[in-house]
């Protein structure tokens, strides 16, 4: 009996070692084998997560990518880009001050000491875009309220243009327009007393982050010939306004000439050229674009000219544009 027992525990010690000997292979296999994964599949979690979740400077390389791709396909202009465009196909809220702290005090070639302009306007300005099937029209209405040096003040010269585009001349990335301009008479302290009458002329373009474009305006005075001076004349000087404008990326961020507006007087032959810088940076939002600017300008040419030279200018922005 002691032999039956004994030999019994031997069996089952036997057994134990066995299955302790084979058990670990065994799960390991299980393990193995409930862990395979058909080659060219493994999957590995930190790159998953890095799928998932771009890197910042990657997705920002990607959407200037395709920003840049479609502007060279000629699919049309980005929101930043349409918040700088005034030709663009949107309604326009502005809200500037421009403060002309002191102007240049040479003595001319007349012989007279340059006249001094006015030292600072509040400007506001409507743009109400009309889509039409063949032709987009877009009113623009500026008003300024001046301030002079004799601290006098009051309204400016009200102007009024309405910039024609045909459909042929508008090719997604820019365009070009012609249409009527009128200004309407202002304060004669700060302003002239009279009605104007004219036309202006706009082309512009936009090329991966540039933004240029050239606007030309033309007016005369609606007053009588024989009121003028002797060897006067009613044509107001030509206006050429060139302007060019460089985005810093998706950012938003931008720099340009700013409000750079030549001037070439006929009776004269004399031409006045001012140099500025602005910068500034647009906001898109889902209903709309800010745009906010800072801008410096002063006097390049103007030495013959015989009016006014701004010596140190600043102004400061606040547009709002819709597209429609």
């Amino acid at each position: 009996m002691r032999s039956t027992h004994h030999t019994l525990l031997v069996a089952a010690v036997a057994c134990a070692l066995l299955l302790g000997a084979s058990s670990p292979a065994w799960a390991q296999n299980l393990s193995q084998a409930g862990n395979v994964i058909p080659e060219g599949f493994q999957i590995d979690p930190l790159k998953l997560v890095n799928m998932s979740a771009p890197a910042p400077a990657a997705k920002q390389e990607a959407q200037e990518a395709q920003e840049e791709q479609e502007e060279a396909a000629g699919e049309g202009q980005d929101a930043t880009t349409k918040a700088l465009d005034s030709t663009a196909t949107q309604w326009s809220f502005q809200l500037s001050y421009q403060n002309m702290p002191d102007y240049r005090q040479d003595t001319m070639d007349n012989g007279e000491v340059r006249p001094i302009g006015a030292t600072d306007y509040i400007q506001f300005r409507l743009v109400a875009p009309v889509a039409l099937k063949h032709i987009t029209i877009l009113p623009r209405v500026t008003f300024r309220h001046y301030e002079n040096s004799k601290g006098e003040s009051g309204i400016g010269n009200t102007e009024i243009f309405a910039l024609i585009i045909p459909k042929a001349l508008d090719w997604g990335t820019g365009r070009a327009g012609v249409g009527p301009l009128v200004t309407v008479p202002g304060n004669e302290k700060v302003a002239r007393d009279e009605w104007g009458y004219g036309f202006a002329a706009a082309v512009v373009n936009s090329t991966g982050r540039w933004f240029y474009g050239l606007l030309i305006t033309q007016s005369w005075q609606s007053i009588d010939p024989t009121a003028l001076p002797p060897g006067g004349s009613n044509t107001n000087p030509l206006g050429i306004a060139p302007f060019l404008n460089y985005r810093f990326g998706s950012s938003g961020w931008y720099i340009g000439n700013g409000d750079m507006i030549a001037l070439y007087d006929w009776t004269n032959k004399k031409f006045y050229m001012p140099i500025g810088v602005r910068f500034g940076k647009v906001l898109v939002r889902d209903y709309g674009s800010w745009n906010i600017y800072g801008e410096y300008q002063t006097s390049l040419f103007y030495k013959g000219y015989l009016g006014p030279a701004v010596k140190n200018s600043y102004r400061v922005n606040l547009a709002f544009t819709i597209p429609i």
